[in-house]
């Protein structure tokens, strides 16, 4: 529930008028719950929904191995636990190997539970803070501030505990970096959705240019469209050699309950995949190990690991000649992405269209590039310890091919609008 809708009048009189029509009544108890108490308890519920999922696994996993035979439940809390802090980006030592890889998978399980709790806390305190009117007329707010603030620290105790109970000298995960993403995490998702849901993101867009709207759906929209896009193609591609990951799973004599937890673990890292496949569609490919490179021009590989998500992997030596087609995906993704958009933020004006599009398609290769920055990293000794997508040369190849094609995008799906605009007009006129 948002409590403050925006008005769409551009005046501030009309912003007054239309927010406050939708104000809340400050009689509403539901709306001003302690402040800093509900939004400290929420960052709390948080952190702690995601980490109980992953002690359960963990348990689960420890009996499901030798039905309890060795070690105890705490061991397999433990385990859970740095599980968890890995998808805080905190790393970790397996037998003296450093683990840096962060499962991008229970990840999004975090920045999920932050969105769903942030926009809950974000109701819950929708009635602090000055009126829809006093908004309008300019008078600072800092309930969202404040709240964010405060769903911060109870995510932050809750990690700081966690790493208290479950690391140790051998496994050496870092609390800067748990702390670092914790952070991160409540200032993205967290600041978002306790925005949205007190009704202040409505608001604060009514006082954003309908332009700079359209450039950030288009950017959300090509993004997602594209990520949609990589997963598909790596999905087929598993498709295409799946005896082979068949042949790994059987290899590693796994029972059904190991099987189980381990195909469960395994799906923790699809997202990685993702990412990994949507590098290589831009041209820079990825590694799997030092001095490797996975390309549509080029496949160079190494002895592998057994792994059943590298049955994806093409095969090594020289590429088919329809690969190097593949690279018209990402742009054509990106047109058809702004062209959805546009929809939504319609416009008559050319430089209007090419704009929006183009800014909106750089900005969504800015985001793949840092995503493609964090998706690989150290997977194991040797020629393992590196592993992902050359983050800059992905920066630079989607912003490129994202931005041309939001440009192309945004003309056409412009001349579209102009063109329908001018038959319904004749229509009009007949």
């Amino acid at each position: 529930m948002t409590s403050l809708p925006p008005g769409p009048n551009p005046t501030a009189a009309a912003r007054r008028g239309a927010l406050g029509a939708g104000a809340l009544d400050a009689g509403d108890a539901r709306h001003r719950r302690p402040l800093v108490l509900v939004a400290t308890l929420g960052g709390a519920s948080a952190a702690l929904g995601t980490l109980l999922v992953c002690l359960a696994v963990g348990v689960v996993g420890w009996f499901l191995a030798d039905a309890g035979a060795h070690g105890t439940p705490r061991d397999g809390l433990r385990v859970g636990a740095l599980g968890w802090l890995l998808a805080h980006g905190s790393g970790l030592r397996v037998d003296g190997v450093a683990v840096s890889v962060i499962p991008l998978g229970l990840t999004s399980l975090a920045a999920w539970a932050v969105w769903r709790l942030g926009h809950r806390v974000g109701d819950s305190v929708s009635g602090h803070g000055p009126d829809a009117d006093r908004i309008a007329d300019g008078e600072r707010d800092w309930t969202v501030a404040t709240a964010t603030a405060a769903f911060a620290a109870g995510y932050l105790v809750v990690a700081s505990v966690t790493f208290r109970l479950a690391a140790t000298a051998e496994t050496a995960p870092s609390l800067v970096r748990v702390v670092g993403w914790s952070l991160l995490l409540c200032a993205t998702f967290g600041l978002a959705a306790i925005s949205v849901g007190s009704g202040r993101a409505a608001i604060w867009a009514a006082f954003v240019p309908a332009s700079v709207r359209a450039a950030v759906s288009a950017c959300l929209r090509v993004l997602g469209g594209y990520l949609l896009v990589s997963t598909v193609v790596f999905a087929i591609a598993l498709a295409v050699d799946f005896g082979t990951a068949v042949n790994v799973m059987s290899r590693l004599h796994l029972g059904a309950g190991d099987g189980t937890v381990y195909t469960a673990l395994t799906a923790t890292l699809v997202p990685n995949a993702a990412v990994f496949t949507g590098s290589y569609l831009l041209g820079p490919g990825f590694a799997v190990g030092v001095h490797t490179v996975v390309s549509p021009t080029a496949v160079a590989l190494g002895p592998l690991p057994m792994f059943p998500l590298l049955a994806a992997l093409p095969a090594n030596g020289p590429t088919p000649a329809w690969t190097a087609y593949l690279l018209v995906l990402p742009p054509l993704t990106a047109a058809v992405a702004v062209a959805r958009s546009q929809r939504r933020f319609p416009t008559l004006r050319w430089d209007h269209g090419a704009l929006r599009g183009c800014v909106g398609g750089a900005l969504a290769g800015l985001l793949l590039g840092l995503l493609a920055a964090v998706s690989g990293g150290a997977v194991g000794p040797g020629r393992m310890r590196e592993v992902g997508p050359p983050s800059f040369d992905v920066l630079v190849h989607a912003i490129t091919a994202f931005g041309l094609g939001g440009l192309a995008g945004g003309v056409l799906m412009t001349w579209w609008q102009r063109r329908a605009r001018s038959q319904a007009s004749l229509d009009s006129t007949a």
